[in-house]
Parts: structure tokens; C-alpha cells; sequence
């Protein structure tokens, strides 16, 4: 029982940091503003690891690879912590091809809840100032939608079509990541 509560902790801290670095990675990739409450939270809760990274690993064509490198490291390190704590012994390679996949499934989570806030603020408050966050976050991946799904008695259903999307790629994503721990 020990063991459980130990992994359940160390797979906490660890997805929230990861959740955390992967958010700050897409909002700069995607340009969302940070002077927002999100926005804040994020680099409030990241900063004091990017910034000393940042000294030594340079960003790639306008990608923050920094933070990018540290959630693989963060994902990597929780897995293995949790793999040395039940007593198994990952390859090397297999924690490292894991916390790789395991990035793409956390931002394809991360958009997925994206595009549900975006949603229903659309419907509840569209003027609410967490609107335009959201509305940056999801605006590349519903625009190309957009042009092919016509409004259906003024409502948008793209988001619908979208989060199906993402859905059939996290069932992709869940293969792959099996595929990969046996790496």
C-alpha cells in the first residue's frame, strides 16, 4: 500500500510539472499572450526551471526546445521513479521512447481540454478574458475545419469535430505507447 500512495504522489507531481512545461511550450509555439491569469500561472509555476536551462540549451526555430527537454526529463524521471519504486527494471530506452509518447498524450490532452473551455465559454461568456487564451490555443487547429464545416443553424460544430479527432489520435497514441515500452 505504501508503494501505491509513493507512485500515485510521484505520478502527481510529475504530470502536473510536465502538464505544466508542455502548456508553456504551446502557448509559445502558438502565441498566446502570458499576460492573462493562465498565462501567469504558468510561468509562475515553470519559471524557476526553464530559466537556468535556458542559460545552457538554446531554443530552435522560435521552438522553446528548453522547456520541451525538461518535460521529457521530468516524464522520464517520474516513470522511472515509479518503475524503481514497484520494483522493475525499464530499459533505459523504453523510459526514454515513453516519456517521449507520453509527451504527444499530454498535448493532445492539453488541447483537448482547450477546446472544451473554448466551447463552452463561447456559449456561456464569450467576453470573458480567459476567452481569447483559449481562443489562441485552439485557432490553429479549428481555422483549417472551418473552411470545409459549414455553420449548422449558427452553431459551430467544429469544436465537436475536432475533439473527435483528437480522440481517434489519443487511441493511436495509447498503441504507440505500448509499442514503445517494450522499446
Amino acid at each position: 500500500m505504501f508503494a501505491q500512495i509513493t507512485v500515485f504522489i510521484v505520478d502527481t507531481v510529475a504530470g502536473f510539472l510536465v502538464f505544466m512545461l508542455l502548456t508553456r511550450f504551446h502557448f509559445q509555439w502558438l502565441r498566446v499572450p502570458f499576460r492573462n491569469p493562465v498565462g501567469e500561472f504558468v510561468l509562475a509555476t515553470t519559471s524557476w526551471l526553464v530559466v537556468p536551462v535556458r542559460r545552457v540549451v538554446p531554443g530552435l526555430a522560435g521552438l522553446d526546445l528548453p522547456t520541451l527537454l525538461l518535460a521529457w526529463l521530468v516524464q522520464a524521471l517520474g516513470l522511472w521513479t515509479q518503475a524503481a519504486i514497484v520494483g522493475a527494471e525499464p530499459g533505459a530506452g523504453a523510459i526514454a521512447a515513453v516519456a517521449a509518447v507520453d509527451l504527444l498524450r499530454y498535448s493532445l490532452y492539453i488541447l483537448v481540454f482547450a477546446v472544451l473551455v473554448q466551447a463552452v465559454l463561447s456559449w456561456v461568456n464569450p467576453y470573458t478574458p480567459l476567452a481569447p487564451v483559449f481562443d489562441a490555443a485552439t485557432r490553429p487547429f479549428l481555422r483549417p475545419l472551418r473552411r470545409f464545416v459549414p455553420l449548422v443553424g449558427n452553431v459551430d460544430l467544429t469544436p465537436l469535430i475536432l475533439l473527435v479527432i483528437l480522440q481517434v489520435f489519443l487511441m493511436l497514441v495509447a498503441s504507440l505507447r505500448a509499442a514503445a515500452a517494450t522499446v
